[in-house]
């Protein structure tokens, strides 16, 4: 569809966050839900809203860093794209290599196609329905039996203690691995971890590439009643609590 395209932006604007990264020159500055955004954000954002809005389609566009746009002006967009120029900037302004640039292409609240690429460590994950799901060009799939101990993803910066609580309510072993952005989706389509709890706040545009990804390679995305997690379905832009994990997991 746009497989291409979405790779070369999302490579771009990696190269323009690690431009900044090699500066030593960090500048952060704060927004009103008091999250952190530095000019690599910018950078990033400027980079691919530009060149998808070169592309050959009319779709609007939602970024982390330009979202002012009315419930009323997108509740019935068909298709959009939604972006995070860089996801995980709590790691980047760390100095942990876990974070990346997230680009999704909605369609009627799913993720059909999206790119997450981590620069920093040089990994592009890329997943398209009805096409499959790639890890640097080459295919991958989500795990399709439990193992003995179940690969708990959990957040390195934002971990709660709602996740804590339901863990302890497992019934299997389980071991938690701790990683940065939306990573943790992509860690779970490609077979290195199971399951992904997630009971605490979380944007649309953290979300949707990493579920586009996870979805292709035959995991799910769902919310606490197991109903599948959609977009642009209400004003707000936060996300209710969800699980995303492989299909050989039941809950």
């Amino acid at each position: 569809m746009f497989k291409r395209d979405v790779i070369r932006i999302a490579r771009e604007a990696g190269a323009a966050i690690m431009r900044v990264k090699q500066e030593h020159s960090l500048q952060i500055s704060t927004k009103a839900d008091e999250s952190p955004v530095t000019q690599a954000d910018l950078a990033a954002h400027h980079v691919i809203v530009d060149a998808l809005r070169k592309l050959a389609t009319t779709y609007p566009v939602i970024s982390e860093e330009c979202c002012d746009i009315s419930w009323s002006q997108r509740k019935n967009w068909h298709r959009y794209w939604l972006v995070d120029p860089l996801d995980g900037t709590q790691e980047f302004i760390k100095g942990n290599d876990e974070f990346s640039v997230n680009i999704a292409l909605i369609e009627q609240g799913v993720p059909i196609l999206g790119v997450v690429y981590a620069p920093a460590l040089d990994d592009l994950y890329y997943g398209e329905r009805d096409v499959g799901a790639e890890l640097n060009g080459q295919s991958i799939t989500a795990v399709t039996r439990v193992p003995e101990t179940l690969r708990v993803m959990i957040s390195r910066s934002h971990p709660s203690e709602e996740t804590l609580t339901w863990l302890e309510q497992l019934t299997v072993p389980y071991e938690t691995i701790a990683v940065g952005s939306a990573l943790k989706l992509c860690w779970i389509a490609a077979g290195k971890a199971d399951l992904y709890p997630r009971l605490g706040p979380t944007s649309e545009w953290d979300i949707a590439a990493g579920q586009a990804v996870l979805l292709s390679a035959g995991g799910v995305v769902n919310k606490i009643n197991g109903e599948p997690l959609r977009y642009n379905q209400k004003e707000s832009f936060l996300n209710p609590s969800f699980i995303a994990k492989t299909r050989a997991y039941v809950i």
